[in-house]
């Protein structure tokens, strides 16, 4: 310790080490301990009771799910619905980026943060609210239904909500209405970061602002973008579980059960707690080859990794 102490260099690496040891901290308690919770996997689990010795069951929960033909039935279905979903959001990754290109291209201020604004406090509200907010403009009895009806467009109130229908485009523009601008802050402050002089020699060469967004802003914000959309292939099993949770109805659970509301369904409805571990283990063991396999493509298309 006396020797890190009267190096200058070494005082400081360690100073800046403290400076992100609570966070750290932080990630190990959330991220790394809970995962003993894996040993429930291979035990044949039943609360509240503790795990004993004699209800190890090995990889019996893992087999299962390929033994039992309704239980095989039901992932690949699940899988279905995730990879539906988290392949729409991949397809229309590009969406946020370019909200944030046109924005930046707003040249009334007070408009500009006015937009700002109201395209990011949706991220803000929770899904049960979202949820409260479709419930009541897309009920039987809501507005979209009475304006309808009252044109005379149909008869009979449209079952928006509990139509399986197009489920999982609709996911998609609920997430996309609540996140976009949210995500768009990213690509906003990468196009900050373009040199002015640049674009400034464009516009004296007779370059349109379409020009500029095409051969200078796109292409300074495409090594964000990629590192995004990585990030994006690598989480592509995670569609998180609130959305489809608040959303799903009895008509509708074939199509909208993603792999963590049907873990989450497995766990707390059924009582499933070792196979559900089982799955979310599989999941994560995915999630990290894909990890691995993004980042190996990255270095060999773009010449660096995003980790």
């Amino acid at each position: 310790m006396k020797s890190i102490l009267d190096n200058p260099k070494k005082r400081r690496s360690f100073r800046e080490f403290l400076y992100v040891l609570p966070f750290l901290v932080l990630v190990f308690l959330f991220s790394y301990y809970p995962l003993y919770g894996w040993f429930y996997a291979f035990f044949d689990y039943r609360p509240p009771y503790p795990l004993e010795l004699k209800n190890f069951v090995g990889l019996k929960w893992f087999l299962s799910m390929m033994e039992n033909s309704v239980k095989r039935r039901q992932v690949f279905n699940v899988l279905r619905n995730t990879f539906a979903t988290s392949g729409l959001n991949l397809i229309f990754s590009w969406f946020p980026m370019m909200f944030a290109v046109f924005l930046n291209e707003i040249n009334c201020k007070p408009f500009k943060k006015v937009v700002q604004t109201v395209t990011t406090l949706p991220n803000f509200i929770s899904w049960v609210l979202v949820y409260s907010i479709a419930y009541c403009v897309l009920n039987s009895t809501g507005v979209v239904n009475q304006v309808l009806i009252g044109l005379g467009i149909t008869t009979e109130p449209i079952l928006f909500l509990q139509s399986s229908k197009h489920i999982w485009f609709k996911m998609w523009l609920w997430n996309t209405w609540k996140n976009a601008g949210w995500a768009a802050i990213m690509y906003i402050a990468a196009i900050t970061g373009i040199d002015e002089q640049m674009i400034e020699a464009a516009k004296v060469d007779g370059a349109t602002r379409m020009q500029v967004i095409r051969y200078i802003t796109i292409p300074s914000i495409l090594p964000t973008y990629f590192v995004l959309v990585m990030l994006q292939i690598a989480n592509f099993l995670s569609n998180g579980m609130e959305q489809f949770f608040v959303f799903q109805n009895s008509f509708n659970k074939e199509t909208i059960q993603v792999l963590d509301l049907y873990v989450y369904n497995l766990a707390m409805g059924n009582g499933g707690y070792s196979l559900s571990t089982a799955i979310s283990m599989l999941k994560s063991v995915v999630s990290v080859i894909l990890l691995v396999v993004t980042n190996t493509l990255s270095k060999r298309i773009r010449g660096e990794g995003f980790i």
